[in-house]
């Protein structure tokens, strides 16, 4: 039993982890698209709009297949 609970909290962490890391990639991308010209700014954002979840959704598929 502790077995179990070790590993659903290592996964909780690392879930956690995950999703902190596109946060802070996301955010690294949207620092860039300030730097942009005006023109490439609308298209530089909407090039991020993907949601963690969308993105994790679209993961499992990929490795699934």
């Amino acid at each position: 039993m502790k077995t179990v609970v070790l590993t659903l909290m290592l996964l909780f962490i690392a879930s956690c982890s995950n999703k902190a890391a596109y946060q802070n990639l996301q955010q690294n991308k949207r620092n860039e698209c300030m730097r942009a010209p005006a023109a490439e700014y609308e298209k530089c954002m909407q090039s991020m709009a993907q949601s963690y979840e969308e993105y994790e959704r679209q993961r499992q598929q990929a490795l699934e297949h």
